[in-house]
């Protein structure tokens, strides 16, 4: 799609105009009202149209305008509005002009008559472009003979705003990060046959090298030499061995800190021999969403140069059942040297995030780390779809990470850490065991057992995101399908914290 800013907007199919509460049209809404005698007051008035937050009116071209439809969107009130309203504004003016077949658009965003509270009317036509974009998502690479009724048709958006140069400048910034979005989305999106650890590794590899950022990958081999049991035990099941791969971005001084992200990255999850039952799990395609949306943030970040030291780290494996998979209750020496039971061949996600997690701060020294993993059903049970679970051992970093989230719709709920659940994984047979055995607090089990390899000083925080990284419906900025929930998150949690 192409969004272009301008003082003028050229000829297109649809105009938009905008709306506050009480019906008040804005400078453009004024101004195409004028040259149809009226045309949009009277439509406004028939269909008891208010200008309320996201209430929308569609009338067809009227006399003295040139375009094909005129589409009016209701604002609510002005000084209420911030950066994630626009960018529902924007997802829905797409929606309506795609039903009426328009292949694009003139909205008309001035800032006269418009009082902002939050932002500025640019930074407000920014996010709209922005919430326009991200809600465009598709993937459609198999659909061979898709009926031409069925696909998208809106080509190009302009906007015409006060300072076209300063509005575009702001959106150039944020299409830098939604092109990492778009990564991250057409990962988790991808096929388990085409997507696997060694293809994984291999589009980090194309997609980060040519940004600057040290690409480096560890097979079976290396995983073994540096004692990864945990890692190891979930892939060997597999034909395809695991990987590990590390992301350095250098964009700070030397004496900067080093902040590290590590993402689970189970390319297909069966459960192992702990098999999972056959319905829902052509689901655990996108059991890899952390991996992917570490992945998608290193992408941005590197892109628009961020001033930071960032290293990401992603275990990739494939959990099967076969001859040579793990068993229940096999022992593992994991690379922190902790002994593990492995209790369930389900409960995969954390046996790879410990070994990442101790390479991560033992290569790395990094003060800050923030995991995310799709890890527990048990998260879905409780935050449902609007929150991913956030653990911490750290409340400066909770509140930063759960701040970052409310300012991009990225929502973050702090669960509990307890004692009592960390001697819930005290195994008698070996130091930790995987899971605890029981029902009771299972996000909180599996943050437990992560933050046992979490070594004395480093702040952390484990992000499940197991209800968040697939929508079954369209939401803001992100329409029905993988999410890439925590890219946007992370990257204003760096610019807000480290930059």
């Amino acid at each position: 799609m192409k969004i272009s800013f301008d003082s003028k907007a050229p000829k297109s199919d649809a105009f938009v105009a905008f709306a506050t509460e009480g019906g008040k049209l804005l400078e453009g809404g004024k101004w195409a009202d004028k040259k149809t005698n009226g045309a949009l007051k009277r439509a406004m008035e028939a269909e008891s149209f208010e200008g309320k937050k996201a209430q929308t009116l569609v009338i067809a071209g009227p006399e003295g305008l040139p375009h094909r439809h005129v589409v009016i969107v209701g604002l609510g009130k002005a000084e209420d509005l911030k950066e994630t309203d626009f960018e529902k504004i924007g997802g829905t003016v797409v929606s309506l002009l795609n039903a009426r077949k328009a292949a694009s658009a003139e909205l008309s965003f001035s800032s006269e008559g418009l009082a902002l509270k939050h932002l500025d009317a640019n930074e407000a036509a920014s996010s709209m472009a922005a919430g326009a974009v991200l809600s465009s998502y598709r993937f459609d690479k198999y659909l061979t003979k898709e009926p031409k009724d069925k696909k998208p048709t809106v080509k190009a958006l302009s906007f015409t705003v006060d300072h076209p140069q300063k509005a575009k400048k702001l959106f150039d910034e944020a299409d830098t990060l939604i092109d990492g979005v778009y990564l991250t989305r057409d990962l988790v999106s991808e096929t388990p046959n085409i997507l696997y650890p060694a293809s994984f590794a291999d589009i980090i590899k194309s997609e980060l090298v040519p940004l600057g950022v040290k690409v480096k990958t560890l097979g079976m081999k290396e995983i073994q030499k540096l004692g990864m049991g945990a890692l190891e035990a979930v892939g060997q099941g597999s034909a395809r061995e695991p990987k590990l791969v590390t992301m350095e971005y250098h964009g700070g001084s030397k004496k900067d800190k080093t902040i590290c992200f590590v993402g689970k990255g189970v390319t297909f999850d069966t459960g192992g021999i702990s098999l999972k039952p056959g319905a829902g799990m052509e689901d655990m395609k996108w059991d890899m969403a952390g991996a992917a949306a570490v992945t998608g943030l290193m992408y941005a970040l590197a892109a628009r140069g961020a001033k930071v030291n960032v290293v990401g780290v992603v275990a990739l494996a494939e959990n099967m059942p076969s001859g040579n998979a793990c068993r229940p209750s096999d022992i593992v020496t994991s690379m922190s040297g902790q002994t593990i039971e492995i209790l369930n061949t389900d409960a995969e996600g954390r046996l790879i995030l410990c070994d990442a997690l101790w390479y991560a701060q033992e290569e790395f020294k990094p003060t800050h780390i923030v995991d995310l993993a799709t890890l527990t059903g048990a998260v879905i049970i409780a935050l449902g779809h609007e929150y991913a679970g956030l653990f911490s051992n750290d409340d400066g970093l909770a509140q930063q990470l759960t701040l970052a989230g409310q300012g991009v719709g990225e929502e973050l709920w702090r669960l509990p850490l307890n004692d009592a659940w960390d001697k819930a994984i005290d195994s008698p047979a070996a130091d930790i065991k995987n899971i605890s055995g029981g029902r009771d607090a299972g996000s909180a089990i599996g943050a437990h057992f992560l933050k046992r390899f979490i070594q004395p000083g480093v702040k952390w925080a484990h992000l499940d995101i197991a209800g968040v990284a697939w929508n079954n419906k369209d939401r803001t900025a992100a329409p029905k399908g993988a999410s890439a929930f925590g890219v946007r998150l992370l990257d204003r949690f760096v610019a807000e914290n480290f930059e």
